[in-house]
Order: C-alpha cells, then structure tokens, then sequence
C-alpha cells in the first residue's frame, strides 16, 4: 500500500513499490532516527541503573506530592483534576482557585502573563496549560524531574502568580 499522501522517511517501509526489507535487517533508515534509538537506550539504561519501574513510579509520585503539599497551603491553585484518584503524577494540571475571583477571561490572562514571566526568567518553560483546557498551569512532573527541582519552582510560580494577577 502507497498511500496517497508524503511519508517522512522513517515511515517509509517500501522501495522501488517492493517492501525494503533491509530496514529489518538493522539498516539505518537515517542518523537522527538513530539518535532516537540511542537516547531511548539511555533513558532505559538510567531507568535500570536507579531501580527500575518501581524508583520511577515512586520519583513520580514524589513530586505529585510536592505539588500537592503546596497546592494544600496556595491562596490561588487548586489541581484541574478536582479527584485525587485522575490526577496524573507526570503531566501535573493546575487551576485557578475559586477564591482568587478571577473571571475565566482574567485566568486566562493570568495564565499566558506567567507563563511569559516564568519563561523570561529561566524558571519555567512550556508550562502552560493545554489550549483546549481551563487556564492553568501544566508542569512535568516526571521520573526525569528531581524533586528538588519541583520544590525550587513553587515560589517562582506564587512570584509569577502575584505579578500577574496583580
């Protein structure tokens, strides 16, 4: 089958209309698609070196915890997903609290200016929430994060909350 659209190369299974069985047989299709490899090989590598799914799963669920500790104490953040139990410990979504006053006109201001602060400032990048969602914030909180680090951006975000909501 050719479909009737472009393929990137590294979709690209035929040659010549035959199936290019080289490409199972460890031919390259193209250096950056061995890059890929390579760094999926390494994060693999990493992943067994420190313990495994389970240390993975546990550095996850330590900076959900993080975040959560300070949304508990925040004046202005509360989880977008309001039941504990769908809240995903790696792409981490935050709201506007209630009691912030905020219209959702006014959240999504507030929204886009930190994310403009947070970004000019070093502190955070492309922590916006998704288009289609409620203004917020979305922070990756996965296995690759250190804790620490999450712990280091919770009062840059009570910094870029109070300037831009102020």
């Amino acid at each position: 089958y050719t479909p009737p659209w472009p393929l990137p190369k590294i979709f690209r299974m035929t040659k010549g209309g035959k199936v290019d069985g080289s490409i199972f047989e460890g031919s390259t299709i193209n250096t950056p698609s061995m890059l890929c490899v390579e760094d999926a090989l390494d994060g693999l590598t990493w992943a067994a070196e420190i313990g495994g799914l389970p240390t993975l799963m546990a550095r996850s669920q330590a900076n959900l915890d993080a975040i959560a500790a300070w949304v508990a104490q925040s004046g202005w953040a509360a989880f977008l997903a309001v039941d504990p139990t769908t809240r995903s410990n790696t792409s981490i979504c935050l709201k506007f609290g209630a009691d912030t006053g905020l219209s959702a006109e006014d959240q999504a201001a507030v929204s886009k200016k930190m994310t403009a602060l947070l970004d000019a400032e070093g502190a955070a990048y492309d922590i916006g929430s998704y288009r289609s969602a409620p203004a917020g914030l979305r922070i990756w909180g996965g296995a690759t994060v250190e804790t620490s680090d999450i712990q280091t951006l919770l009062p840059w975000l009570d910094w870029a909350f109070a300037i831009a909501a102020g």
